[in-house]
């Protein structure tokens, strides 16, 4: 089964400890050290649109995207009773073609790192580059690979009344991927439903990416730690990319 497809319905529940207001914080506090003032946003791979709706509820005008249907379906549920709703896309990020150009681009949860083909990881860099205006600011996370690789072998359980998920790691160091299977069963009435998805992620470098995105035409591009001004430290399990698109002068 492909990623986020039964998982969708029950993902909520299931990363209920994530703190969304936290990474748009943080996303808002990497465009003011820049001196930059969005008024639209591309919230790519938006998921079950979580951070789509706090975007909205923040006033920006807000263009969600995902690869998902399943996803994009939750999203617009739960961003439906907004007045400032935002604008549903389904696209690969690797083809993106926003309706109109924005001021941000965010990418949160590691997204990227879903795209397993090194080519399509650069392609969709360059899309974000054009998707934005000039002077627009490109931001995104990624687990690292020393965090990629620490998953090998390792089996973690999440549940609440409704869900139980079971999910174990494995990552091949040739593919540079780690893949964790997903049981998952989800409670209907009187009985479990059982599921199964398979979810990888490649181990992008920062080396690797901070490529990408100069080879995109980026500039201005800092790594941070998760959520901190400063620079990651050895270990680190996530860093932050910001990068800016350069404004056009006349």
């Amino acid at each position: 089964m492909n990623a986020y497809g039964a998982l969708a319905a029950s993902y909520d529940r299931l990363t209920n400890d994530v703190d969304y207001g936290s990474w748009v914080d943080f996303a808002q506090a990497i465009a003011q050290r820049e001196g930059v003032k969005p008024r639209t946003v591309a919230d790519l791979a938006c998921g079950t649109g979580s951070a789509t709706r706090i975007l909205a509820e923040r006033g920006y005008r807000v263009t969600a995207v995902d690869l998902s249907e399943s996803m994009l379906t939750e999203a617009l549920d739960k961003c439906a009773d907004l007045e400032n709703l935002p604008t549903f896309v389904h696209q690969d990020l690797a083809r993106l073609r926003l309706p109109r150009a924005v001021d941000m681009a965010v990418c949160f949860l590691d997204s990227l790192d879903y795209i397993l083909d090194p080519g399509d990881c650069e392609r969709a860099i360059r899309q974000a580059y054009r998707a934005l205006n000039p002077g627009g600011i490109f931001i995104f996370d990624v687990n690292t690979p020393e965090k990629l690789r620490a998953m090998d072998g390792q089996v973690f359980l999440d549940e609440d009344d409704d869900v139980y998920c079971v999910w174990r790691g494995e990552f091949d160091e040739a593919a540079n991927i780690c893949s964790y299977g997903m049981d998952l069963f989800q409670r209907q009435g009187d009985v479990w439903v059982r599921s199964f998805e398979e979810h990888q992620e490649y181990a992008y470098s920062i080396e690797q990416l901070t490529g990408y995105l100069k080879n995109a035409g980026f500039t201005h591009i800092r790594v941070w730690a998760d959520r901190l001004f400063c620079a990651p430290r050895e270990g680190e399990q996530r860093v932050w990319f910001q990068a800016r698109k350069g404004i056009v002068r006349r």
